[in-house]
């Protein structure tokens, strides 16, 4: 319970100045934050998730080089589902995070928590938001 407690009070002075609340989810690997962009979702690290355009329901279409550039968020084969947030399996037997059925991704380009460099990449990337 204190490395929890430890953990939530590094994701609100983390996030202090664009969040107003941090609130976690799929087993603390998603953090949903509110900024004044609105609700965004992140990882336990404060790092931005996006969701990919050419993902269909709970189906990832990022391999090889794609998932180089924009890692999956990983989630084991014993993480359970947590409300809109659900394991899914990836092609190459991986497990991946999805909200609403959306698989969530990390980009590589992201240096620092807050940084959303990834969002509107190709047209097809964008910031996941709850």
């Amino acid at each position: 319970m204190r490395a929890h407690h430890l953990l939530m009070a590094g994701l609100l002075t983390l996030a202090a100045g664009t969040a107003a609340l941090a609130e976690p989810y799929a087993g603390g690997a998603v953090v949903e934050t509110k900024t004044a962009q609105g609700t965004i979702l992140t990882d336990a690290h404060g790092m931005t998730l996006y969701t990919f355009d050419k993902d269909t329901d709970g189906v990832s279409a990022c391999y090889g080089a794609c998932a180089t550039k924009w890692p999956p968020l990983v989630a084991t084969k014993t993480d359970k589902a947590d409300g809109d947030y659900k394991p899914i399996a990836r092609k190459d037997g991986t497990m991946q995070w999805s909200h609403d059925g959306k698989p969530l991704y990390l980009w590589q380009m992201d240096k620092k928590p807050g940084d959303v460099t990834g969002d509107g990449v190709g047209g097809v990337w964008h910031t996941a938001k709850e």
